[in-house]
């Protein structure tokens, strides 16, 4: 492990960063309508028992990464190889929230450079502030929080003075009962974002208030969830459940139609900002924990000689995990939350706490 500490608030601006990442640029249960917001509600509550999960195993190896404690409870050879899988899993889904923010400035700000050019411009400075540490990660979040919560809240003002809430877009509630919203909960929103967090069971032990630390989580979480269920809602209220459907970025969507005093409009740029800021500290997270469970598992000592490698590989594979932005949202929809999500937030995790509560209850 790095020698380095973090405090429980920056845990939380941590988290809460992260939890927004892509959430900001993908439409999220839009499957449910007109109750997608309710769908993001529930996924907040399911992801409340995810944390929970990932908080008992660190309560049980509390000064040690879980690429060594999942050796602990499974044995050397296998824990090596599942532990193994999380590392590419975390490089995986880095590499598409790097696709999913490489795609988006492409489409709105630099149509004619290439997706590539965006995505390594984009890698190198998440690979120069990853080498630097966890420390400086998380006191640079701490600047960018306050700076995305005032933008959050100037634009939420100006769609408000410009008139363009229509609640009646939020009408009928639970119109097709609330057995289509749990569906959407549990194959969508219960993974994505709030199972995400699975990637911080690497970050906590380097928080050095431990007494604070479920509860900060759990605040983080539902902090983020009711965000945005709000967004959600907005977006639903401004655009309509048909168009916000059929719309690549639907938060971009709503800020482009506020028009307040007949200039001041086209303000892509709190779009622009907020997504940014928040998808740079999720990939670097996502990279961040690659890198230390990678040095951790094959012991190299310093760790910061594998952040160019790493970064490289992430760059790689979101360039070739598909062809087309349609079949990349394609398989982040359909078959990512079933193959990849499920057993690596939920099914596994739950296991090894069960292990991990067998093996400790015997020992004592």
């Amino acid at each position: 492990m790095e020698k380095a500490k973090i405090s429980a608030y920056q845990l939380f601006v941590l988290m809460v960063l992260f939890e927004h990442g892509t959430t900001l640029l993908i439409p999220l249960a839009v499957e449910a309508k007109q109750d997608a917001w309710l769908a993001i509600l529930l996924g907040t509550i399911g992801g409340f028992v995810l944390f929970l999960i990932y908080y008992g195993l660190y309560q049980y190896y509390p000064d040690i990464l879980p690429t060594e404690y999942v050796q602990k409870l499974t044995g050397k050879v296998f824990g090596r190889l599942l532990a193994f899988f999380f590392l590419i899993y975390f490089m995986y889904i880095a590499a598409r929230d790097l696709r999913d923010f490489g795609e988006m400035l492409v489409t709105v700000a630099y149509p004619d450079t290439p997706l590539f050019i965006v995505n390594a411009l984009l890698i190198l400075v998440i690979i120069y502030t990853v080498r630097k540490g966890i420390e400086v990660l998380v006191r640079t979040g701490e600047l960018f929080f306050i700076f995305v919560y005032l933008l959050a809240i100037t634009g939420f003002i100006l769609i408000f003075a410009s008139g363009l809430f229509d609640f009646t877009n939020l009408k009928p509630v639970l119109e097709e009962g609330i057995s289509s919203v749990v569906k959407i909960t549990f194959t969508q929103t219960l993974y994505f974002p709030f199972g995400e967090v699975v990637v911080f069971a690497m970050i906590l032990p380097y928080v050095n208030q431990s007494k604070k630390m479920k509860v900060t989580g759990l605040f983080a979480m539902g902090l983020s969830g009711i965000n945005m269920a709000i967004i959600t809602a907005l977006n639903i209220s401004v655009l309509g459940v048909d168009l916000v459907s059929r719309s690549q970025f639907p938060l971009l969507s709503t800020i482009q139609t506020i028009r307040v005093a007949e200039f001041l409009e086209r303000l892509d740029v709190y779009f622009m900002l907020a997504s940014i800021i928040c998808g740079f500290f999720k990939i670097s997270v996502y990279c961040y924990a690659a890198v230390i469970g990678i040095a951790d598992l094959f012991n190299v000592k310093e760790s910061s000689q594998l952040v160019y490698p790493i970064g490289i590989v992430i760059l790689f594979f979101s360039i070739t995990i598909s062809s087309n932005f349609s079949e990349h949202i394609q398989e982040g929809s359909h078959i990512v939350p079933f193959f990849v999500h499920l057993p690596l937030q939920v099914v596994i995790p739950l296991l090894l706490l069960v292990i991990a509560f067998f093996k400790n209850r015997k020992n004592r």
